[in-house]
């Protein structure tokens, strides 16, 4: 009887010991979605096209991770072939998902690939995009649709938990170049490339529990501006998961958009260069993934604000009167009509502008997501704070215009001053903002406990 209750007692500890190890595991679920136009319609990013689209290379995707540490809390990450979210947008789909599934804006991030292959989307770039009335309702009709796809996207993910296992590690690849430091008619006889690069590749790889490979996450901080023809694509961001995808039957691929404003993919513009850049990342991420990667323990903090930027001082009516007459650009000129037709109007131009301000760890691995089109320099830095393993995140939740470094908002040029005029803010950034941005991004950090982890 003793030897009997011995052995009960011993299988229970055993049993109970089984039963928290896989309480103690993560829960991943992933969802995708063809996000292609259903119809011919205007293309994003690139001022040049003078008509709608024509076809497609390969399907847009809208793709969400879910996971679940070991205390229940819950995490999505969505990936989209896009030029990027505006703010109008991206608050409405955060917060039908926080009103639909209870997560919260900390606890999601909307990353957009930034592929001048996609749809323009309602309130964004207006003043650089001349559509009628019957193509401004497809922008319409197709950004309402969209944040529907998404939502549901969503709750896909989060309905697909299961059991998994969560590992990181940072790879390498170089096709990037600094596009402000670097000209294009001499890159050809260039033997040593200018300017500041983060060719980190960094892979988040999902496993469920019978090992088979259930997501590849991964990153690049480079422009996908390859393509400039009049068909939908990922550029080389869409080749590259459509590689990876292929080399691993079942698994989805997820691409997102790094600090690569002021990064572009050198030589450009045909579609074998595209097809090119894909292969060469997918092969990043692929030896990555035949190595031994560090496996995450299921454990995550979230941490997010919104930072009032400030910006110079606004343009007077007079000097809107004279860009309007006199600017080189016709975005410009267009841009100033409006900006002086807001004041004349009697409205109030504001120099604030809420930017989000994004950390989370997963496992003990910091993961920083910002807004914008973040330069190279912030990741540089932030690695610097959180050491390179860090994964830096930019275009995430709200691309408002370029996020320049105080040295490029010194230099001037298209990201420092005229990118604000494509985006439509009223004026450039003030030179504080860096500071205010590393400044917000450490104190997420510390809410994160991120610093803990680094220390």
């Amino acid at each position: 009887m003793k030897r009997t209750i011995q052995i009960l007692t011993s299988f229970c500890f055993i049993f109970l010991s089984t039963v928290q190890a896989q309480q103690a595991d993560w829960k991943a679920g992933v969802a995708r979605m063809v996000i292609t136009p259903k119809q011919h319609m205007a293309m994003a990013g690139f001022a040049v096209r003078t008509h709608p689209s024509e076809g497609k290379l390969h399907d847009l995707w809208a793709k969400a991770l879910a996971l679940q540490d070991a205390s229940g809390k819950k995490v999505v990450l969505v990936t989209s072939d896009l030029l990027g979210l505006p703010k109008a947008v991206s608050d409405q789909i955060r917060d039908r998902i926080q009103s639909k599934y209870g997560i919260t804006r900390n606890q999601i991030i909307l990353n957009s690939s930034h592929t001048h292959s996609g749809p323009v989307l309602q309130n964004a770039l207006s003043d650089i995009y001349l559509l009628d009335a019957a193509q401004l309702e497809q922008v319409k009709q197709y950004s309402r649709a969209l944040e529907d796809h998404i939502v549901k996207l969503v709750g896909d993910a989060l309905g697909k938990m299961e059991p998994a296992e969560v590992y990181a590690q940072n790879g390498v690849t170089r096709f990037q170049v600094n596009r402000r430091n670097n000209p294009v008619a001499t890159l050809t006889k260039v033997t040593e490339l200018q300017g500041p690069n983060d060719f980190a590749v960094p892979v988040l790889k999902v496993l469920n529990k019978k090992g088979e490979l259930k997501a590849i996450t991964f990153g690049y901080a480079c422009h996908p501006t390859v393509l400039e023809i009049y068909q939908w694509s990922g550029d080389y961001a869409g080749f590259a998961q459509l590689e990876l995808e292929k080399a691993h039957p079942g698994a989805t691929a997820m691409f997102f958009q790094g600090a690569g404003a002021d990064q572009n993919p050198l030589p450009r513009h045909t579609i074998p260069l595209a097809r090119q850049y894909g292969r060469e990342l997918a092969a990043a991420v692929d030896r990555v993934l035949e190595e031994d990667m560090r496996k995450l323990p299921a454990a995550i903090t979230t941490a997010y604000a919104e930072v009032n930027l400030p910006m110079a001082p606004l343009p007077s009516k007079e000097e809107l009167s004279k860009i309007s007459q006199t600017a080189p650009v016709a975005y410009q000129k267009r841009w100033a009509e409006r900006m002086l037709g807001k004041m004349q109007n009697g409205e109030q131009l504001s120099r604030l502008y809420p930017y989000p301000v994004q950390v989370w760890t997963l496992g003990g691995l910091p993961l920083v997501s910002l807004g914008g089109e973040l330069t190279i320099e912030y990741a540089i830095k932030i690695k610097q704070i959180l050491g390179q393993d860090a994964f830096v995140l930019g275009y995430c939740n709200d691309v408002m215009t370029y996020i320049p470094s105080c040295s490029i908002l010194q230099e001037g040029g298209y990201e420092g001053d005229a990118a604000r005029m494509v985006y439509g803010l009223p004026a450039k950034w003030d030179a504080t903002i860096e500071t205010k941005i590393l400044t917000e991004v450490i104190a997420q950090c510390e809410k994160a406990g991120a610093l803990k982890i680094v220390k």
